[in-house]
C-alpha cells in the first residue's frame, strides 16, 4: 500500500476525515469536512510528520529548504515534518514558526526556529487550504526579507475547489506568488481509494456518497 492510502486510514482513524452533511466556513454545504484538529494522539501526529515527509521526498528530493509552519496550526506540523525528514531520509533541514504577535522582549522579533535569511529558499507546511489566508500571510511577513524566495507549499489535502474565480485556491496561489503546491493526496485520491472500499469494516464511500460528492465538485470543483 502506498503512502497516499495510508495516509487516508490515518485520517480515517484519527476522524479527521468526515462524511455526512456539513457547512464549510465558507458556507458551502458539503459532503465531507477535513478536521486537522483532530489529531489527538502521540502515534498519530507522529505517523502524520512521515506523509509530510514523503511528500516532500517524492516532490523536492534532498533540496536544502528552511520549513515554515504558519501559526497556529502548522507549529506542530512544521515540527514533526523536519523530525521526519531527518529520521527517515537523514534529511535534516532547519525549520521555524511565527508568533501572532511580535514579541518584544528577551530574543524579540516573530519568528521562533531559524530566522529566514535574504535569499534563501523556503517551503511552507500547512494543513488544508481553503482561502489561501494563511499563506497570503505568510506571504506578508516574507515580503519583510530581501529576495526570499518561498518555493513550494505542501498540504494535506487538496479539495479541488475553485477560489474567488474559476480556478482553485491552489492555482491562484500558484499564479500570484509562483508557490509549487504539493498535497499529499486529491479528493479524487480519497475518492478513487475509499469508493466502495471497505475500511476496518466500513464503506465509507458507497455508490450514494460518490454521487453527492460529485454533484459538488461539479458545483464548486475548479475548472
Amino acid at each position: 500500500m502506498n503512502y497516499k492510502e495510508e495516509f487516508i486510514k490515518l485520517m480515517l482513524k484519527a476522524n479527521v476525515l468526515q462524511f455526512g452533511d456539513f457547512t464549510a466556513k465558507s458556507g458551502r454545504k458539503t459532503p465531507y469536512f477535513i478536521n486537522t484538529g483532530n489529531y489527538k494522539m502521540g502515534s498519530d501526529i507522529s505517523k502524520l510528520g512521515l506523509f509530510y515527509a514523503d511528500c516532500y521526498n517524492e516532490n523536492l528530493k534532498d533540496d536544502k529548504n528552511l520549513l515554515f509552519g504558519p501559526a497556529y496550526k502548522g507549529i506542530p506540523l512544521v515540527v514533526t515534518t523536519s523530525t521526519a525528514l531527518a529520521v527517515k531520509y537523514n534529511l535534516d533541514l532547519p525549520f521555524c514558526f511565527n508568533r501572532k504577535e511580535v514579541k518584544d522582549h528577551g530574543e524579540g522579533g516573530i519568528f521562533v526556529g531559524k530566522k529566514p535569511e535574504p535569499n534563501e529558499n523556503i517551503v511552507i507546511i500547512e494543513d488544508v487550504i481553503t482561502a489561501g489566508t494563511a499563506v497570503r500571510e505568510s506571504m506578508e511577513i516574507f515580503s519583510k526579507i530581501p529576495n526570499v524566495n518561498v518555493k513550494a507549499l505542501i498540504i494535506a489535502v487538496d479539495r479541488k475547489e475553485r477560489g474567488q474565480g474559476a480556478k482553485s485556491t491552489m492555482q491562484e496561489l500558484e499564479e500570484e506568488f509562483g508557490i509549487k503546491v504539493y498535497p499529499i493526496v486529491t479528493i479524487d485520491d480519497i475518492v478513487k481509494y475509499l469508493h466502495n472500499n471497505e475500511i476496518n469494516g466500513k464503506v465509507y464511500i458507497d455508490d450514494s456518497m460518490k454521487a453527492k460528492i460529485d454533484t459538488y465538485l461539479e458545483m464548486y470543483g475548479a475548472k
